[in-house]
Protein backbone atom coordinates (compact mmCIF):
# COMPACT_ATOMS: atom_id res chain seq x y z
CA UNK A 1 0.00 0.00 0.00
CA UNK A 2 1.19 3.47 -0.59
CA UNK A 3 2.26 5.40 2.99
CA UNK A 4 2.82 8.69 1.56
CA UNK A 5 -0.58 11.30 1.91
CA UNK A 6 -1.02 14.96 0.73
CA UNK A 7 -2.27 17.90 2.27
CA UNK A 8 -5.64 17.04 0.20
CA UNK A 9 -5.23 13.46 1.60
CA UNK A 10 -5.78 14.95 4.97
CA UNK A 11 -8.80 16.87 3.57
CA UNK A 12 -10.47 13.90 2.26
CA UNK A 13 -9.93 12.24 5.63
CA UNK A 14 -11.06 14.73 8.02
CA UNK A 15 -13.92 15.75 5.65
CA UNK A 16 -15.38 12.35 4.73
CA UNK A 17 -19.32 11.30 5.56
CA UNK A 18 -19.46 10.29 9.04
CA UNK A 19 -15.55 11.52 10.50
CA UNK A 20 -16.58 15.15 11.33
CA UNK A 21 -18.52 13.93 14.94
CA UNK A 22 -15.66 11.06 15.75
CA UNK A 23 -12.89 13.50 14.98
CA UNK A 24 -14.31 16.00 17.26
CA UNK A 25 -14.63 13.82 20.73
CA UNK A 26 -11.99 11.89 20.12
CA UNK A 27 -9.86 14.74 19.91
CA UNK A 28 -11.50 15.57 23.90
CA UNK A 29 -11.13 12.16 24.91
CA UNK A 30 -7.63 12.23 23.95
CA UNK A 31 -6.60 15.68 25.17
CA UNK A 32 -5.89 14.19 29.16
CA UNK A 33 -4.09 11.42 27.86
CA UNK A 34 -0.85 12.41 29.40
CA UNK A 35 -2.28 14.90 31.41
CA UNK A 36 -4.60 12.43 34.42
CA UNK A 37 -1.41 10.76 35.50
CA UNK A 38 0.95 13.74 36.02
CA UNK A 39 -1.57 15.72 37.42
CA UNK A 40 -2.48 12.81 40.24
CA UNK A 41 0.71 12.29 40.86
CA UNK A 42 1.34 16.40 41.55
CA UNK A 43 -1.95 16.43 43.63
CA UNK A 44 -0.54 13.22 46.08
CA UNK A 45 2.68 15.42 46.29
CA UNK A 46 0.86 18.11 47.31
CA UNK A 47 -1.54 16.61 49.78
CA UNK A 48 1.54 14.74 51.31
CA UNK A 49 4.49 16.15 50.47
CA UNK A 50 5.89 13.30 49.43
CA UNK A 51 7.46 12.34 45.84
CA UNK A 52 8.40 8.96 46.64
CA UNK A 53 4.05 8.69 47.91
CA UNK A 54 3.60 11.00 44.66
CA UNK A 55 5.77 8.14 42.23
CA UNK A 56 3.66 4.92 43.36
CA UNK A 57 0.81 6.08 42.73
CA UNK A 58 1.43 7.81 39.47
CA UNK A 59 2.82 4.37 38.38
CA UNK A 60 0.12 2.57 39.80
CA UNK A 61 -2.08 4.52 37.02
CA UNK A 62 0.65 4.49 34.40
CA UNK A 63 0.43 -0.18 34.58
CA UNK A 64 -3.03 0.05 34.96
CA UNK A 65 -3.32 2.21 31.68
CA UNK A 66 -0.92 -0.29 29.92
CA UNK A 67 -2.96 -3.12 31.28
CA UNK A 68 -6.77 -2.16 30.22
CA UNK A 69 -6.04 -0.33 26.82
CA UNK A 70 -4.92 -4.02 25.11
CA UNK A 71 -7.95 -5.98 27.38
CA UNK A 72 -10.24 -2.90 26.04
CA UNK A 73 -9.17 -3.43 22.40
CA UNK A 74 -9.55 -6.87 22.39
CA UNK A 75 -13.24 -6.37 23.42
CA UNK A 76 -13.91 -3.74 21.06
CA UNK A 77 -12.46 -6.04 18.14
CA UNK A 78 -15.25 -8.27 19.03
CA UNK A 79 -18.33 -6.26 19.75
CA UNK A 80 -17.28 -2.63 18.71
CA UNK A 81 -16.24 0.45 20.78
CA UNK A 82 -19.74 1.54 21.91
CA UNK A 83 -20.86 -0.18 24.70
CA UNK A 84 -17.15 -1.30 26.07
CA UNK A 85 -16.78 3.07 25.66
CA UNK A 86 -20.21 3.79 27.78
CA UNK A 87 -19.40 1.01 30.37
CA UNK A 88 -15.59 2.50 30.98
CA UNK A 89 -16.10 5.71 31.17
CA UNK A 90 -19.16 4.97 33.99
CA UNK A 91 -16.23 3.03 35.92
CA UNK A 92 -13.50 5.35 35.50
CA UNK A 93 -16.11 8.31 36.64
CA UNK A 94 -16.90 6.27 39.81
CA UNK A 95 -12.98 5.59 40.69
CA UNK A 96 -11.78 9.21 39.67
CA UNK A 97 -14.01 10.42 42.51
CA UNK A 98 -13.41 7.58 45.43
CA UNK A 99 -9.67 8.41 44.42
CA UNK A 100 -10.45 11.70 45.27
CA UNK A 101 -11.91 11.20 48.38
CA UNK A 102 -9.01 9.04 49.38
CA UNK A 103 -6.18 11.59 48.80
CA UNK A 104 -8.83 14.31 50.53
CA UNK A 105 -8.81 11.61 53.52
CA UNK A 106 -4.94 10.94 53.63
CA UNK A 107 -5.36 7.46 53.08
CA UNK A 108 -2.28 4.92 53.20
CA UNK A 109 -0.14 5.08 50.15
CA UNK A 110 -0.99 1.98 49.22
CA UNK A 111 -4.66 2.13 49.01
CA UNK A 112 -4.06 4.94 46.96
CA UNK A 113 -1.72 3.68 44.53
CA UNK A 114 -4.05 0.67 44.45
CA UNK A 115 -6.89 2.72 43.51
CA UNK A 116 -4.47 4.42 40.57
CA UNK A 117 -3.95 1.15 39.19
CA UNK A 118 -7.71 0.82 38.69
CA UNK A 119 -8.37 4.65 37.47
CA UNK A 120 -5.52 3.51 35.04
CA UNK A 121 -7.18 0.25 33.81
CA UNK A 122 -10.56 1.82 33.66
CA UNK A 123 -9.41 4.77 31.37
CA UNK A 124 -11.99 5.11 28.37
CA UNK A 125 -10.05 3.87 25.37
CA UNK A 126 -10.55 6.00 22.46
CA UNK A 127 -7.45 6.72 21.02
CA UNK A 128 -7.50 3.13 19.47
CA UNK A 129 -11.60 2.90 18.79
CA UNK A 130 -10.47 6.12 17.07
CA UNK A 131 -8.05 4.54 14.97
CA UNK A 132 -9.44 1.38 14.30
CA UNK A 133 -12.99 3.33 12.88
CA UNK A 134 -11.07 5.18 10.03
CA UNK A 135 -11.05 1.05 8.41
CA UNK A 136 -14.48 1.58 8.62
CA UNK A 137 -15.05 5.13 6.91
CA UNK A 138 -12.12 5.39 4.37
CA UNK A 139 -11.33 2.53 1.73
CA UNK A 140 -7.13 1.62 1.93
CA UNK A 141 -4.94 4.60 0.43
CA UNK A 142 -3.87 7.86 0.98
CA UNK A 143 -6.45 9.38 2.39
CA UNK A 144 -6.63 6.65 5.13
CA UNK A 145 -2.81 6.90 5.27
CA UNK A 146 -3.36 10.65 6.27
CA UNK A 147 -5.66 9.54 8.57
CA UNK A 148 -3.66 7.33 10.20
CA UNK A 149 -1.54 10.43 10.46
CA UNK A 150 -3.53 12.61 12.00
CA UNK A 151 -4.23 10.30 14.65
CA UNK A 152 -0.55 10.20 15.34
CA UNK A 153 -0.09 14.14 15.44
CA UNK A 154 -2.39 14.82 17.73
CA UNK A 155 -1.91 11.81 20.19
CA UNK A 156 1.71 13.20 20.09
CA UNK A 157 0.61 16.84 20.17
CA UNK A 158 -1.44 15.71 23.42
CA UNK A 159 1.40 13.81 25.21
CA UNK A 160 3.62 17.28 25.10
CA UNK A 161 0.79 19.24 25.92
CA UNK A 162 -0.56 17.06 28.87
CA UNK A 163 2.30 17.42 31.27
CA UNK A 164 1.98 21.56 30.58
CA UNK A 165 -1.69 21.64 31.65
CA UNK A 166 -1.02 19.33 34.71
CA UNK A 167 1.22 21.82 35.78
CA UNK A 168 -0.84 24.43 35.67
CA UNK A 169 -3.60 23.19 36.99
CA UNK A 170 -1.88 21.73 40.16
CA UNK A 171 -1.12 25.78 40.76
CA UNK A 172 -4.84 26.56 40.98
CA UNK A 173 -6.72 27.39 44.43
CA UNK A 174 -7.22 23.44 44.54
CA UNK A 175 -4.50 21.15 43.53
CA UNK A 176 -6.99 18.27 42.19
CA UNK A 177 -8.59 20.34 39.48
CA UNK A 178 -6.48 18.78 36.88
CA UNK A 179 -7.19 15.20 38.13
CA UNK A 180 -11.14 16.38 37.75
CA UNK A 181 -10.92 18.49 34.93
CA UNK A 182 -8.94 15.60 32.63
CA UNK A 183 -11.35 13.05 33.72
CA UNK A 184 -14.56 15.23 32.63
CA UNK A 185 -12.97 15.71 29.60
CA UNK A 186 -12.05 11.78 28.88
CA UNK A 187 -15.41 10.63 30.17
CA UNK A 188 -17.43 13.48 27.98
CA UNK A 189 -14.95 12.57 24.91
CA UNK A 190 -15.60 8.98 25.42
CA UNK A 191 -19.23 9.37 25.66
CA UNK A 192 -19.48 11.42 23.06
CA UNK A 193 -17.35 9.07 20.75
CA UNK A 194 -19.31 5.90 21.34
CA UNK A 195 -22.54 7.95 20.51
CA UNK A 196 -21.67 8.93 16.93
CA UNK A 197 -23.62 7.17 14.07
CA UNK A 198 -20.11 5.75 12.92
CA UNK A 199 -19.02 4.21 16.36
CA UNK A 200 -22.61 2.93 16.77
CA UNK A 201 -22.37 0.90 13.53
CA UNK A 202 -19.08 -0.16 13.11
CA UNK A 203 -19.06 -4.10 13.00
CA UNK A 204 -16.16 -6.30 13.96
CA UNK A 205 -14.10 -8.10 11.02
CA UNK A 206 -14.94 -11.38 10.51
CA UNK A 207 -11.50 -13.20 11.36
CA UNK A 208 -10.67 -15.96 9.15
CA UNK A 209 -9.55 -19.17 10.87
CA UNK A 210 -8.39 -19.69 14.33
CA UNK A 211 -8.06 -17.01 17.05
CA UNK A 212 -4.44 -17.29 19.08
CA UNK A 213 -4.82 -16.88 22.51
CA UNK A 214 -2.18 -13.90 22.26
CA UNK A 215 -4.09 -12.01 19.68
CA UNK A 216 -2.56 -9.50 18.23
CA UNK A 217 0.75 -9.72 19.79
CA UNK A 218 0.64 -13.75 17.97
CA UNK A 219 2.52 -12.00 15.26
CA UNK A 220 6.07 -11.81 14.86
CA UNK A 221 5.37 -8.70 13.13
CA UNK A 222 3.36 -7.15 15.83
CA UNK A 223 5.94 -7.78 18.02
CA UNK A 224 8.58 -6.03 16.07
CA UNK A 225 6.05 -2.96 15.97
CA UNK A 226 5.59 -3.57 19.59
CA UNK A 227 9.18 -3.09 20.13
CA UNK A 228 9.39 0.13 18.44
CA UNK A 229 6.85 1.74 20.39
CA UNK A 230 8.56 0.66 23.74
CA UNK A 231 12.13 1.83 22.55
CA UNK A 232 10.43 5.13 21.62
CA UNK A 233 7.83 5.17 24.58
CA UNK A 234 11.64 4.83 26.25
CA UNK A 235 13.40 7.54 24.98
CA UNK A 236 10.39 9.87 25.64
CA UNK A 237 10.35 8.86 29.52
CA UNK A 238 14.04 9.70 29.55
CA UNK A 239 13.58 13.11 28.51
CA UNK A 240 9.97 13.99 30.73
CA UNK A 241 12.58 13.33 33.86
CA UNK A 242 15.84 15.00 32.07
CA UNK A 243 14.36 18.04 30.83
CA UNK A 244 12.51 19.44 34.03
CA UNK A 245 16.21 18.22 35.88
CA UNK A 246 17.82 20.47 33.87
CA UNK A 247 15.75 23.53 34.61
CA UNK A 248 16.05 22.75 38.33
CA UNK A 249 19.63 22.88 37.71
CA UNK A 250 19.82 26.21 35.70
CA UNK A 251 18.06 27.63 38.46
CA UNK A 252 14.01 27.27 36.36
CA UNK A 253 12.02 24.80 37.96
CA UNK A 254 9.11 25.90 36.69
CA UNK A 255 10.55 26.13 33.08
CA UNK A 256 10.61 22.46 32.98
CA UNK A 257 7.05 22.02 31.41
CA UNK A 258 7.13 24.90 29.02
CA UNK A 259 10.56 23.48 27.89
CA UNK A 260 8.93 20.16 27.01
CA UNK A 261 6.03 22.04 25.00
CA UNK A 262 8.55 23.11 22.91
CA UNK A 263 9.41 19.10 21.34
CA UNK A 264 5.33 19.52 20.18
CA UNK A 265 6.05 22.40 17.58
CA UNK A 266 8.34 20.82 15.32
CA UNK A 267 6.89 17.38 15.87
CA UNK A 268 3.51 18.30 14.73
CA UNK A 269 4.77 20.53 11.94
CA UNK A 270 7.86 17.69 10.75
CA UNK A 271 4.77 15.05 10.88
CA UNK A 272 2.93 16.94 8.70
CA UNK A 273 5.85 17.08 6.01
CA UNK A 274 6.81 13.95 6.86
CA UNK A 275 3.60 12.21 5.97
CA UNK A 276 3.63 13.52 2.10
CA UNK A 277 6.81 12.02 1.62
CA UNK A 278 8.43 9.37 4.25
CA UNK A 279 11.70 8.02 4.14
CA UNK A 280 12.94 5.48 4.14
CA UNK A 281 9.66 3.98 2.31
CA UNK A 282 9.26 0.65 3.35
CA UNK A 283 7.99 0.08 6.38
CA UNK A 284 10.24 -2.52 7.69
CA UNK A 285 13.19 -0.44 6.94
CA UNK A 286 11.65 3.15 7.96
CA UNK A 287 11.39 1.73 11.89
CA UNK A 288 14.78 0.65 12.55
CA UNK A 289 15.85 3.99 11.11
CA UNK A 290 13.71 6.38 12.76
CA UNK A 291 14.40 5.61 16.05
CA UNK A 292 18.03 5.29 15.54
CA UNK A 293 17.81 8.99 14.02
CA UNK A 294 15.46 10.22 16.93
CA UNK A 295 17.74 8.24 19.58
CA UNK A 296 21.18 9.91 18.00
CA UNK A 297 19.71 13.72 17.66
CA UNK A 298 18.84 13.09 21.43
CA UNK A 299 22.34 12.83 22.53
CA UNK A 300 22.60 16.67 21.33
CA UNK A 301 20.31 17.28 24.55
CA UNK A 302 23.33 16.55 26.72
CA UNK A 303 25.74 19.73 25.11
CA UNK A 304 23.71 22.61 25.82
CA UNK A 305 25.24 24.75 28.79
CA UNK A 306 21.90 27.41 28.83
CA UNK A 307 18.51 26.93 28.72
CA UNK A 308 17.79 29.07 25.43
CA UNK A 309 20.25 25.88 23.60
CA UNK A 310 18.65 23.25 25.37
CA UNK A 311 15.42 24.66 23.94
CA UNK A 312 16.90 24.72 20.61
CA UNK A 313 17.94 21.13 21.00
CA UNK A 314 14.52 19.95 21.85
CA UNK A 315 13.45 21.75 18.51
CA UNK A 316 15.36 19.66 16.62
CA UNK A 317 14.98 16.66 18.54
CA UNK A 318 11.06 16.96 18.50
CA UNK A 319 11.27 16.63 14.91
CA UNK A 320 11.11 13.01 14.88
CA UNK A 321 8.36 12.20 17.45
CA UNK A 322 5.60 12.62 15.25
CA UNK A 323 7.10 10.51 12.39
CA UNK A 324 7.68 7.71 14.46
CA UNK A 325 3.90 7.69 16.09
CA UNK A 326 2.99 7.91 13.06
CA UNK A 327 5.12 5.00 11.14
CA UNK A 328 3.79 2.47 14.42
CA UNK A 329 0.38 3.40 13.10
CA UNK A 330 0.87 2.62 9.57
CA UNK A 331 2.48 -0.52 10.38
CA UNK A 332 -0.31 -1.94 12.45
CA UNK A 333 -1.88 -2.36 8.85
CA UNK A 334 0.74 -4.81 7.50
CA UNK A 335 1.63 -6.68 11.13
CA UNK A 336 -1.70 -7.13 13.13
CA UNK A 337 -3.81 -10.52 12.09
CA UNK A 338 -7.31 -9.75 10.66
CA UNK A 339 -9.92 -8.64 12.82
CA UNK A 340 -7.13 -7.03 15.58
CA UNK A 341 -6.69 -3.64 14.76
CA UNK A 342 -7.64 -2.03 18.09
CA UNK A 343 -6.48 -4.59 20.32
CA UNK A 344 -2.98 -3.92 18.42
CA UNK A 345 -3.17 -0.37 18.90
CA UNK A 346 -3.77 -0.95 22.25
CA UNK A 347 -0.33 -3.10 21.95
CA UNK A 348 1.54 0.32 20.94
CA UNK A 349 -0.40 2.05 23.48
CA UNK A 350 1.25 -0.28 26.31
CA UNK A 351 4.20 -0.62 25.09
CA UNK A 352 4.81 3.50 24.38
CA UNK A 353 3.18 3.66 28.33
CA UNK A 354 5.62 0.70 29.37
CA UNK A 355 8.36 2.46 27.65
CA UNK A 356 7.89 6.25 29.40
CA UNK A 357 7.43 3.95 32.65
CA UNK A 358 11.14 2.59 32.51
CA UNK A 359 12.62 5.77 30.85
CA UNK A 360 11.08 8.03 33.74
CA UNK A 361 12.49 5.21 36.74
CA UNK A 362 15.74 5.12 35.07
CA UNK A 363 15.97 8.75 33.87
CA UNK A 364 15.35 9.57 37.62
CA UNK A 365 18.05 7.56 38.68
CA UNK A 366 20.55 9.24 36.50
CA UNK A 367 19.71 12.25 37.59
CA UNK A 368 20.13 12.16 40.87
CA UNK A 369 23.49 10.31 40.32
CA UNK A 370 25.24 12.17 37.43
CA UNK A 371 22.92 14.78 36.31
CA UNK A 372 20.54 15.50 33.43
CA UNK A 373 23.66 15.42 30.86
CA UNK A 374 24.28 11.71 31.96
CA UNK A 375 20.71 11.03 31.25
CA UNK A 376 20.39 11.91 28.00
CA UNK A 377 23.65 10.21 26.84
CA UNK A 378 22.13 6.86 28.14
CA UNK A 379 18.95 7.23 26.56
CA UNK A 380 20.82 7.68 23.18
CA UNK A 381 22.45 4.84 23.83
CA UNK A 382 19.63 2.62 24.99
CA UNK A 383 17.89 4.13 21.74
CA UNK A 384 20.75 2.88 18.96
CA UNK A 385 20.15 -0.65 20.82
CA UNK A 386 16.65 -0.99 20.30
CA UNK A 387 16.72 0.33 16.93
CA UNK A 388 19.48 -2.48 15.60
CA UNK A 389 17.40 -5.38 17.42
CA UNK A 390 14.58 -3.86 15.30
CA UNK A 391 17.06 -3.60 12.46
CA UNK A 392 17.64 -7.87 12.89
CA UNK A 393 13.68 -8.31 12.94
CA UNK A 394 13.11 -5.98 10.03
CA UNK A 395 12.31 -9.28 7.98
CA UNK A 396 9.14 -9.69 10.23
CA UNK A 397 7.63 -6.66 8.56
CA UNK A 398 8.28 -7.64 4.72
CA UNK A 399 5.13 -9.04 4.30
CA UNK A 400 1.45 -9.03 5.82
CA UNK A 401 1.13 -11.48 8.39
CA UNK A 402 -2.60 -10.36 8.95
CA UNK A 403 -4.08 -14.17 8.90
CA UNK A 404 -0.96 -16.36 9.94
CA UNK A 405 -0.60 -16.22 13.45
CA UNK A 406 1.47 -19.46 12.87
CA UNK A 407 4.74 -17.82 12.81
CA UNK A 408 4.52 -16.98 16.12
CA UNK A 409 7.78 -18.66 16.78
CA UNK A 410 9.92 -16.37 14.33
Amino acid sequence: MSQSASLADYRTALTAPGARGPVITSLLGRLPIAMVGLALMLYVQRETGSFAAAGLVSAGALIGVACGSVAQGRIMDRVGPTKPLYVMSAVFAALVTVEVLVIEAHAPVALMTGLAFLVGLSEPMVGPASRALWSQLLPPGPARNAAYSYEAISMETFFILGPGLAGLMVAMPWPGTGVVVGAACMVLGSVGFASTRAARAQRPERKQGGTSLLGAIASPGMRTVALAALGFGTLIGFIEVGVPAAAVEAGYPTAGGLLLSVLSISSVIVGVLYGLRPWPRPMHLRLPALLFGFAGLLALLALPSSLWGLCIALLVVGSLITPQSTAHSMAIEIAAPEGTATEAFGWVVTSVTLGAAIGQSVSGQLVELSGPAASFLAASAVGIAVAAVLWLRRRTLLTTTRNDVSLAGV
